[in-house]
């Protein structure tokens, strides 16, 4: 057997960004003390969504990955409490802004950055505005703890980055996130379509998804969101064996047999009878058009 215990977290967001930061450290120890290896924090925590609006004012708030301080305080408590810790963060990198997400090792090395592929546009996800298309391509760490995947929100709704990642060689997909009220229809709950698309990757790929969203009320200047958490573990068949509440601050475990499931996946041949060669119109946006470089 080769066992792993993973966390999801959820939490609010203010303004004062070294209390978020103490509120993220928390989660990680309350999840460390659980026995999780591998602790997820939602997307952006340092800070509330500020995408609800086009405010040039946010571009201040980025960081270059070298030299960061979130980074800098991150790395040294992967390392004082052994776990790995993927954590989300607004990157500058010269004249270019990405929403990033960089693995910090059990023993704290930072092993790499991935930039967010699918930017959203629309009413109070405005992240075009402050993002640039994100350039790793989609990546996998040997970790400590196992080989992981990490996609970052809106990647999560794309079954090709999944898929990409398992190809990879992933054995856990994680996903941090920031999503909830659509500020164009109030009425609309996309919480259940959020975590069916992500259970569809667990059970397609054999692997657990885990997922750390936001909580709380966020108001901007065009509009409020209201965070729905929900975040939630699934097991390699898309089952969710650990979820959260709307609301509250919360720590979700789970325990996973990494050589289980990779003995499992062979067994089914989801990626033993793959066709890639009959795949070629995913290279195009039209299905028939020029496939894309």
């Amino acid at each position: 057997m080769r066992e792993v215990t993973v966390a999801a977290t959820q939490m609010a967001c203010e303004w004062d960004r070294r209390r978020n930061l103490e509120r993220a450290e928390h989660l990680v120890r309350t999840a460390a003390g659980r026995g999780a290896r591998v602790i997820l924090l939602q997307e952006l925590f340092e800070t509330p969504y500020f995408c609800k609006d086009q405010d040039r004012r946010h571009f201040g708030l980025a960081q270059p990955l070298e030299g960061s301080p979130l980074i800098a305080k991150m790395s040294r408590l992967a390392a004082e409490l052994g776990v790995v810790l993927p954590i989300s963060f607004f990157e500058r990198a010269n004249n270019a802004y990405f929403n990033s997400l960089t693995v910090i090792d059990a023993d704290g090395r930072v092993l790499g950055v991935y930039r967010k592929s699918h930017i959203p546009d629309g009413p109070g996800y405005q992240e075009k505005f402050y993002f640039n298309l994100g350039d790793t391509g989609f990546r996998v760490w040997q970790t400590k703890a196992g080989v992981i995947g990490v996609g970052i929100c809106w990647d999560q709704w794309f079954p090709e980055a999944a898929r990409i990642m398992a190809l990879l060689g992933a054995e856990l997909l994680f996903y941090p996130t920031a999503i909830g009220s659509e500020p164009h229809d109030t009425g609309y709950d996309s919480r259940d379509h959020w975590q069916r698309v992500m259970q569809g990757h667990a059970g397609a790929n054999m692997m657990p998804v885990i997922a750390s969203n936001r909580i709380g009320r966020e108001q901007g200047e065009s509009c409020a969101i209201t965070f729905y958490g929900s975040s939630f573990i699934a097991g390699p068949r898309g089952e969710k064996v650990a979820e959260a509440g709307e609301a509250g601050e919360t720590v979700l475990t789970a325990r996973f047999d990494l050589e289980q499931m990779r003995v499992d996946r062979a067994a089914w041949g989801f990626f033993r009878d793959r066709r890639p060669e009959l795949y070629t119109e995913l290279l195009t946006l039209d299905g028939g058009g020029v496939p894309q470089a």
